[in-house]
């Protein structure tokens, strides 16, 4: 290794956050194929009574179908975020940091590409919810969002740093006087 990274955890941790994001997203992409294959919008398959069914739904807007004549506004904030999150989640040398953001990044990326592929224009599509929960439908990336969302607050409130600080023993090595 090394001796910019004598422990290897950056290298670590940008593993963690790429395998974090791409199963997380896998799994998001798999749930919606499989929704579109055996849901409709007509019919409500209970899974727990009185708390979860399924029930296809396309959400052109945010949450709770907040700002559904603002697709494409949603759909470029989306971009923004996803670019902020993979830059972050490159950055850090906090595991706990990077399993959130892995999750953050794979919740907007799940999103953001149904609105991409189900598009009629330019990032005007609709997302794939089909987890009804009675006062709102989602889909599992909205569950990675939250759950990330969640992690990343207590993280700050607990200060775990995204970047652990260097120590000084793992500073490159200096050039000393020859006497």
């Amino acid at each position: 290794m090394s001796s910019n990274n004598p422990t290897g955890r950056p290298r670590a941790c940008v593993a963690v956050f790429a395998c974090v994001t791409v199963f997380a997203l896998v799994l998001d992409r798999i749930t919606k194929m499989m929704a579109l294959e055996s849901l409709d919008t007509q019919h409500s398959v209970p899974v727990i009574p009185g708390l979860l069914s399924l029930r296809l739904l396309h959400n052109p807007g945010a949450s709770l179908g907040m700002g559904s004549s603002m697709t494409w506004a949603i759909a470029l904030l989306a971009i923004v975020m996803s670019a902020a999150i993979l830059v972050a989640g490159l950055y850090a040398t906090s595991m706990r940091w990077s399993v959130c953001l892995g999750l953050a990044l794979a919740g907007a990326m799940g999103n953001l590409i149904d609105r991409i592929i189900y598009a009629k224009g330019v990032l005007d599509g609709s997302v794939v919810d089909f987890l009804d929960y009675g006062w709102s439908v989602g889909n599992v990336a909205d569950i990675w969002l939250m759950a990330a969302g969640i992690g990343l607050v207590v993280l700050v409130f607990m200060s775990v740093p995204l970047r652990t600080p260097r120590r000084e023993d793992d500073a490159a090595p200096s050039t000393t006087e020859v006497r």
